[in-house]
């Protein structure tokens, strides 16, 4: 029997939904359900998705950040077609191939402070191998990082992570991490001075809450923690794996603080959203820690790290966003929605601050100050803390067809994590689509209120019956 993949996604196309009740995760179907989120998706072309309806959506969540470029991007594919074409030798292992020594190469072209890449698949596993670079680097065992935190989760990365959801039910993890509230150099110092601190590992930008540093220029937190750690012998290290390659406006999101971390994480956007890939960029006194001698020349790796498809698509993204001249654009459109979303705060009350950086951008809400606005929200967040968010996110996808997520648990943040490609169609459409709906928030007995009623009620019920 020949296998084709055209045949069989057309045989099974109306599967999607059972198929994950029956094997893979039936409560995530579930919630899908019940917030109207389930729609069969068919295509995909850069910033939007279309269903089965022929319905087009505009898509602000990029996969966590990974389709940076868009969906689908045409030199992408082919370049993994012409890889796939050239029938090379791949992952011999006891050998060296020529495409990520290329990969290598034109990613430390934007990074001129660091000297040496590792690749592995994902995030994680870049903070996973950052964590033995660290030790090895400097003989210490502790590592430092922030409240809401999040590097990833797997078992190493997770004991970093800032949130108790993450890590709850998983414990122990690593004995050696300890967490310090965010923007706090005292904190930074007073854990540094022990002198048993291996690293602190830090997204510049952070993902849950888009929770930016202190300010930019001299003596900003981000330049101010780099400088505590070389003082103390510690490494600083950048989570760059959702702020990196553009999305804030710049190559790296350090770059607008002025910092030279000891190792880059990068990951996501890297892979052009079609196969996955890691990268840890770093000094090369750090990686000759590690690999000091022939004997240990494979004491740590990655079996598909390396893979040809990886590499391949690696480089054409990095192409993509330099051709398109994507960083540009995530900046002056970042710059523009801002502003304008920003705007919307006079306007509505419970929008109580729009902040970001590039097209990394947060709108934060709060209770109102009228007294019957000011009731039903209590309502909703005794419910369930965070549920207002739901109000707006729904509403944005169904009225809208703008697809969007809160920034983490329990937060009142809904973040934005648009492709780069983004037009000024999309941000009229996005601003347009704000408007309206925190216009209907405002109004008690409308659409939005009874909503949010419904969901309360939910929420009331689940927690009794657990």
């Amino acid at each position: 029997m020949t296998f084709d993949l055209t045949q069989l996604l057309a045989e099974r196309a109306a599967d999607n939904f059972t198929l994950h009740e029956r094997h893979l995760n039936p409560q995530f179907v579930k919630m899908l359900k019940t917030i109207g989120f389930d729609r069969r998706y068919v295509r995909a072309e850069g910033q939007y998705l279309y269903d089965d309806k022929g319905q087009r959506y505009l898509d602000l969540l990029s996969g966590f950040g990974v389709f940076a470029f868009g969906r689908n991007h045409p030199v992408i594919k082919r370049a993994l077609t012409a890889v796939l074409d050239a029938d090379l030798p791949n992952l011999v292992q006891l050998d060296v191939a020529l495409l990520p020594g290329l990969l290598a190469e034109r990613l430390l072209a934007r990074m001129p402070s660091q000297e040496c890449v590792f690749f592995c698949n994902s995030g994680t596993e870049a903070v996973e191998a950052a964590i033995k670079l660290a030790r090895a680097a400097t003989g210490r065992k502790r590592f430092l990082c922030c409240d809401h935190a999040f590097h990833g989760l797997t078992m190493g990365a997770l004991s970093l992570n800032g949130d108790a959801i993450f890590r709850d039910r998983f414990e122990p993890l690593l004995a050696d991490a300890t967490r310090i509230p965010w923007n706090d150099l005292a904190a930074l110092e007073a854990a540094l001075r022990k002198g048993d601190v291996a690293a602190f590992v830090i997204e510049p930008i952070q993902g849950k809450g888009v929770n930016l540093p202190g300010p930019a220029g001299k003596g900003n937190y981000l330049s101010e923690a780099a400088r505590l750690c070389r003082k103390h012998g510690a490494l600083f290290i950048a989570d760059e794996v959702q702020t990196g390659l553009g999305r804030t406006g710049r190559f790296l999101a350090v770059e607008h603080y002025g910092v030279e971390p000891d190792l880059v994480l990068l990951a996501k956007a890297l892979s052009g959203g079609f196969v996955p890939v890691g990268a840890v960029a770093g000094k090369r006194y750090i990686f000759d820690k590690l690999f000091d001698r022939m004997d240990r020349a494979v004491v740590h790796g990655s079996t598909f790290g390396k893979n040809n498809l990886a590499m391949a698509a690696g480089l054409a993204s990095l192409s993509v966003l330099e051709d398109e001249r994507l960083i540009e654009n995530a900046a002056e459109r970042g710059a523009s929605l801002l502003q304008r979303l920003g705007a919307l705060s006079a306007k509505y009350e419970m929008l109580k601050q729009v902040r970001g950086q590039g097209l990394m951008i947060a709108l934060e809400f709060g209770p109102p100050k009228a007294l019957k606005l000011k009731a039903a929200w209590t309502l909703l967040e005794s419910a369930n803390k965070g549920l207002f968010c739901q109000t707006v996110i729904i509403p944005l996808f169904m009225r809208h067809r703008v697809l969007s997520q809160v920034a983490g648990h329990e937060m009142l943040v809904i973040k934005l994590l648009p492709p780069l490609c983004i037009t000024q169609e999309d941000e009229d459409w996005i601003v347009d689509a704000f408007d309206d709906v925190l216009a209907q928030c405002h109004q008690l007995g409308g659409a939005a209120w009874d909503l949010a009623t419904t969901m309360a009620k939910n929420a009331l019920r689940l927690q009794a019956g657990a």
